[in-house]
């Protein structure tokens, strides 16, 4: 019969040899976190292999993603979907096993890691959306949502930036569902040049018990037993988020190597890989796991019987409260209230109705108002600006330490809120949007980042969005932005030029199923546009033309977005009076009209015809629209504090600016 130590050599031997083959990867972590992991995967982590989506599993992150064998070998050993040769092709073109853990590509992989710090941030949403989600649809004796997060995470998490914001907003709400193991093997990349006491010298428990965690210190994190009695009692908390201080050997068990920084980011080579199969007593070939290994790390019948009781408790939890049933199943599912087109109808024909000539900020605060109560799932919050933001509706409900609740206070945590609102996104149940100032931004840019490429529905919703936010000045106006954001992939940018823009671009968001959404919203009143059905019907596309030249054959083309669309309208009433024949293209998402097919797009920007970009931003983006021959009225350089008439006259964005472009342009 197979030993503990013998489940647990499994792991390192698997590591090690895919590592080797590969010649490329990270086997210390893995090795030295195998005790942690064998002890979390077969005793305490309820999940099933034949259904990596039930609901109620419990969510593990490896935030750590560098160690991502570790992850490997415990899906390939429980059950998963992910056989030998995959492990065998770790790191090569079209595996199921790259060189970090990827969301949607590996069955059983909850999160997308390897930025260090953001996967324990999205366990931090994760812990908040079971929260939510249990207080919404728990009834009595009836606790349909129970489920824990648990994470894995190290030193380089430790000293990023993002752990400090999203472990304190935890410690804040009290998560005590989620439990960290903290594998502290004094390692970082460059031990090979020095000691890490040179670079990281926190008390990371002070730390965290600071924040208001439970810590318990201490664990060897090669003694299963106290492994053990640790998670036990991190389970046993009911107010607080527990961390688990694991000392641990990096690369345990390779008798040179172990203990070093040269077993973080390298393979160990064969002279050592030997060695360390003599020292460990592993007497098998690469990727050879013997038959009672294999069945003792095999979780497919637990994973199975864990979920068919769940699955007997729902039965009768929809016998007794078939209405909640229903809607658990739709929000998990990802899927939109039945009535959703109505609704939508609705949000529309009334915007048009109201014809309301305010802030952009302001219009989405009146979409979120329209939707929230139709939409339930709709969760989000603001980075200490909701009052600027305008992110709350009359509805909401602060999410605190007891109970539920609809909206966050994320503090000043940029980076935090939007990998936390990942973390929600990937629990699934909820559609979180998160807010801040568009130069700020910048701070989350690799949150976003990660929410395109794990193709999440997240909405981020991004005020004060150009130099028209005035007198706060260049540290405060965006410039590069919008920009920034639009050449993410598969991140949709909308930049709404009125209430109807921003109503549509709300929905679009919400529809959109395959990756978040940034809606750059201004401060400063803009007016309502009056279209025709057909440029309403536009507006989802991306780019469509909002006011047409006189006679319909245009001799120039204004494109603008946002605030620049009524300079365009202005602009091309004023050409008209000198003859000039303009038409204006209203383009509040350059990545959905790229989109389209191209018999749209060339019907909105005909060839042959000059064409004017005019966004308040930097000009090179427009280039791909205008050509070298056409123009662009951007901003090239940052800011100054005035009032936003006085910024805008001065950067060049006046009626008169324009014209003087367009006749210039035309006369060419």
């Amino acid at each position: 019969m197979a030993t503990r130590n013998d489940l647990c050599n499994a792991i390192r031997a698997l590591a090690m040899d895919a590592v080797q083959k590969a010649n490329s990867g990270h086997p210390g972590m893995p090795m030295g976190m195998a005790e942690i992991a064998e002890v979390l995967w077969r005793s305490h982590l309820r999940h099933h292999p034949g259904n990596p989506a039930w609901a109620n599993r419990d969510r593990f992150v490896m935030s750590n993603g560098h160690g991502s064998m570790l992850i490997y070998a415990l899906l390939h050993l429980t059950g998963y979907d992910l056989p030998i040769d995959e492990l065998k092709n770790f790191r090569q073109l079209h595996s199921r096993t790259p060189g970090h853990p990827e969301q949607g590509l590996t069955a059983g992989v909850e999160t997308t890691t390897g930025p260090l710090g953001q996967g324990v941030s999205n366990a931090v949403g994760m812990a908040i959306a079971e929260r939510v989600l249990a207080s919404q649809f728990n009834r009595p004796g009836f606790d349909i949502i129970d489920h824990r997060t648990y994470v894995f995470l190290g030193d380089g998490c430790m000293m990023e930036g993002i752990s400090h914001e999203a472990c304190a907003l935890a410690g804040t709400l009290g998560l005590n569902k989620l439990i960290a193991l903290y594998d502290d093997n004094g390692i970082s990349i460059d031990s090979e040049k020095g000691k890490i006491e040179s670079w990281f010298t926190d008390d990371t428990p002070k730390r965290f018990e600071a924040y208001g965690w439970n810590v318990i210190r201490g664990v060897d994190g090669h003694d299963s037993a106290a492994i053990d009695h640790a998670i036990q009692a991190a389970q046993a908390q009911t107010a607080r988020p527990s961390l688990i201080c694991c000392r641990t050997i990096i690369a345990k068990g390779a008798p040179k190597k172990a203990n070093t920084g040269a077993a973080h980011g390298a393979p160990l080579g064969a002279d050592e890989i030997a060695a360390t199969r003599a020292n460990i007593g592993w007497n098998h070939a690469p990727f050879e796991i013997p038959a009672d290994v294999r069945a003792a790390w095999d979780q497919r019948a637990r994973g199975a019987a864990l979920e068919a009781d769940w699955n007997r408790r729902f039965e009768d939890y929809a016998k007794a409260f078939p209405a909640e049933a229903v809607e658990l199943r739709r929000r998990m599912a990802g899927e939109l209230p039945a009535d959703w087109s109505a609704v939508r109808q609705a949000v529309i024909d009334k915007v048009i109705s109201q014809a309301e000539t305010i802030a952009t900020r302001k219009a989405s605060q009146n979409a979120i108002e329209a939707l929230a109560p139709r939409l339930p799932e709709l969760i989000g919050g603001s980075a200490d600006l909701a009052g600027s933001n305008l992110t709350m509706w009359s509805g909401s409900k602060p999410v605190a330490k007891t109970g539920g609740g609809n909206y966050l206070f994320f503090g000043v945590r940029e980076f935090g809120m939007c990998a936390i609102a990942n973390g929600m996104a990937l629990h699934a149940g909820l559609i979180p949007y998160a807010a801040t100032f568009l130069v700020f931004s910048d701070y989350a840019r690799n949150a976003l980042r990660m929410a395109a490429l794990m193709k999440q529905r997240v909405i981020c919703v991004f005020t004060h969005d150009s130099v028209g936010l005035g007198e706060d000045g260049p540290t405060h106006q965006p410039i590069e932005h919008a920009s920034a954001l639009r050449i993410i992939p598969n991140m949709d940018v909308w930049r709404p030029c009125d209430t109807t823009e921003t109503a549509i671009a709300w929905l679009a968001a919400i529809e959109r199923r395959d990756g978040p959404s940034s809606l750059l919203l201004s401060r400063q009143n803009l007016p309502f546009q009056k279209r025709d059905s057909t440029a309403l019907a536009g507006i989802a596309k991306g780019g469509y033309v909002l006011a047409e030249a006189t006679g319909g054959k245009p001799a120039l083309i204004l494109i603008a977005t946002g605030s620049e669309v009524s300079l365009a309208v202005a602009a091309q009433e004023a050409l008209a009076a000198q003859g000039v024949a303009a038409r204006v293209v209203s383009m509040p998402s350059s990545n959905v009209f790229d989109r389209q097919d191209r018999a749209y797009r060339a019907a909105v920007l005909p060839a042959g015809v000059p064409r004017i970009a005019i966004e308040a931003g930097v000009s090179d983006f427009w280039r791909k629209y205008v050509g070298l021959d056409g123009a662009v009225i951007g901003i090239d350089r940052f800011g100054e504090s005035a009032p936003a008439t006085e910024v805008f006259k001065l950067l060049g964005f006046t009626v008169d600016n324009v014209v003087k472009h367009a006749r210039a342009l035309v006369a060419a």
